[in-house]
């Protein structure tokens, strides 16, 4: 009787540790321009777990990079421990790796795909992105923040014959690098934010 108690104990602890797994991750979603590049600086952070590119906050079903996207944002979803870095961190995170006061775009690429979002999922997040923006506007009184904080909508990984654009900067090291050489993004970054910037 005692093994068998035992066995049903294990199995519930075992069944335990698996739902409480399964909370342990959170996900955010935010725009800002290519997404190769965001992929790159987001799982380089302590804490991200997974980094996926896609499209967001369009009408469109089902947006595909060379064809139909518009309204969507170029974007990514990134998957992470709150354990180890908190909404705030992501936020952080965010602002340093972006030129918030570009309305055209991001770096050189321009046009409405690549501007910058926050994507927030409820009323917590919107409170702590308001704050950080806030924060970004007291610290550049001179310059426009542009980037928007929006509600989240479907977010659409790339898939299928454009997989190939899912970790990128992996893949094709060479290539990547220099596209974000070329489109002079980590020098608009440290010229913007310094020592903070986190290329």
């Amino acid at each position: 009787m005692k093994k068998i108690l035992g066995l049903v104990l294990a199995s519930s602890v075992l069944l335990y540790a698996s739902f409480g797994h399964a909370d342990e991750t959170a996900k955010a979603v935010f725009a800002g321009g290519c997404f190769w590049c965001m992929e790159s600086d987001f799982e380089k952070l302590s804490g991200v777990t997974t980094v996926v590119s896609g499209f967001t906050g369009g009408k469109i079903k089902n947006p595909t990079y060379n064809g139909n996207h518009i309204g969507h944002y170029e974007a990514v979803e990134i998957t992470y421990d709150p354990s180890i870095v908190s909404y705030q961190g992501i936020l952080n995170h965010y602002w340093v790796n972006i030129d918030p006061f570009d309305a055209k775009g991001q770096f050189c690429d321009k046009g409405p795909s690549y501007l910058s979002a926050i994507f927030v999922d409820n009323a917590q997040e919107r409170k702590l992105a308001e704050k950080s923006k806030a924060a970004v506007k007291a610290e550049f009184p001179n310059q426009t923040v542009v980037t928007p904080i929006l509600n989240t909508s479907t977010f659409y990984p790339i898939k299928g014959e454009e997989s190939y654009h899912q970790d990128y900067y992996k893949n094709n090291p060479i290539r990547y690098n220099t596209y974000r050489w070329r489109c002079g993004r980590d020098s608009r970054l440290e010229e913007i934010w310094g020592d903070r910037a986190t290329h």
